[in-house]
């Protein structure tokens, strides 16, 4: 209620523009309600008004004006007041603008000039190319040829072989999967541009194993299945063909086209392991475990590496559900204890993830 009567005081006297003067508490208000209450004001604070502007009200103070006459000319000081408050207001307003227009221009000159420093833009050039590849912190002794392998990968020209084994062994922290990827997808490129423009089959074969690597699994099905229609290939070029073909489609879960591939090829060149590997994974993936492990340890004895075994049925375990990846994992290691050990562990970790659970359930 007592905000409504200063806001009621302020405005019988002209001053309802003022914040002071419905402020309780502030000077301008407390010299209004005294001047209300007819009292007299003091020396300080007649100076107040009068600095203010308030002459009306200084005269209305001392008696020297009639009501009447007061109004009129206090209605007068807040017209000049509100209008002088406006002048004042566009005026800030076209100061603020310039000065922010000002400071706009300061900064795109300031990050034009960042842009057209030399050293600046290799340094963000450099950063983009890393965040592209996935590539983190690079060794000060690696750094020159490190990002020169990248900028030339990015630039879409192939690797040297001895760049490519540097990045393999000595950079491996550099050889991560998104350049990977990115160099699979040159080889392949480059060797289906080599197919197509010679009509030698084996550089589709290699094409189509980079072009899986590279995620596109599609292209190589497209382009090994235009390699199989030339007539007069070898069955070891066929069998190359079916086995790779073949496991483009276990890429896109297309498992049993992928096994009649996989049982052509190896009808074609029985002494090779490649199509005894595809037949293991895809069996395996099928649920034929049994069958699986058979495929596979007969392309051990064929002279598949135990390495790139390993390392086939590592991916493959990642890829499936837990409960068939437990039930391979148990046959295997009761089929070979020995020599599928490595397996144990994922076994013993997996108990004692269980374990954990039952533990928090009966707590």
């Amino acid at each position: 209620m007592t905000r409504y009567l200063h806001a009621d005081l302020a405005e019988r006297y002209f001053l309802d523009d003022l914040p002071g003067a419905t402020q309780l508490g502030a000077r301008l208000n407390g010299i209004l309600l005294k001047i209300d209450a007819g009292e007299q004001v003091t020396a300080l604070q007649r100076q107040f008004l009068g600095m203010s502007g308030l002459h009306a009200l200084i005269t209305l103070a001392d008696g020297k004006t009639t009501l009447g006459e007061f109004r009129a000319a206090a209605e007068q000081e807040q017209a000049a007041r509100i209008e002088e408050a406006a002048v004042k207001a566009l005026k800030d307003a076209a100061e603020f603008s310039e000065r922010a227009e000002a400071k706009a221009a300061a900064v795109k000159a300031t990050f034009a000039a960042m842009a057209n420093d030399p050293t600046l833009r290799r340094k963000r050039e450099a950063k983009e190319l890393r965040q592209r590849f996935g590539v983190g912190y690079i060794e000060s002794e690696d750094y020159p040829r490190a990002m020169a392998l990248l900028r030339q990968v990015a630039n879409g020209q192939r690797l040297k072989v001895g760049d490519l084994a540097w990045l393999k062994t000595e950079a491996e922290y550099c050889w991560t999967d998104e350049l990977q990827k990115a160099w699979h997808r040159l080889e392949a490129q480059a060797l289906t541009e080599a197919w197509e423009r010679t009509g030698d089959a084996w550089n589709a074969v290699n094409a189509s194993g980079h072009w899986r690597k590279a995620g596109e699994a599609e292209r190589a099905l497209s382009l090994t299945g235009k390699a199989m229609e030339r007539t007069s290939l070898s069955p070891k070029l066929q069998s190359a063909l079916s086995t790779t073909r073949g496991g483009a489609m276990r890429d896109l879960r297309r498992l049993e086209e992928a096994e009649a591939l996989g049982r052509q090829a190896h009808s074609l060149t029985l002494a090779d392991y490649r199509p005894c590997t595809l037949l293991g994974a895809v069996l395996l993936e099928r649920g034929d475990v049994a069958g699986g492990h058979d495929w596979y340890a007969k392309a051990e004895q064929m002279g598949a590496s135990r390495k790139a075994i390993d390392q086939d049925l590592r991916s493959l375990l990642v890829r499936l559900p837990s409960q068939e990846r437990q039930r391979i994992c148990d046959y295997l290691i009761a089929e070979d204890p020995e020599r599928f050990a490595w397996l144990l562990g994922r076994r013993e970790s997996r108990e004692r993830g269980q374990g954990q659970v039952t533990k928090a359930r009966l707590a």
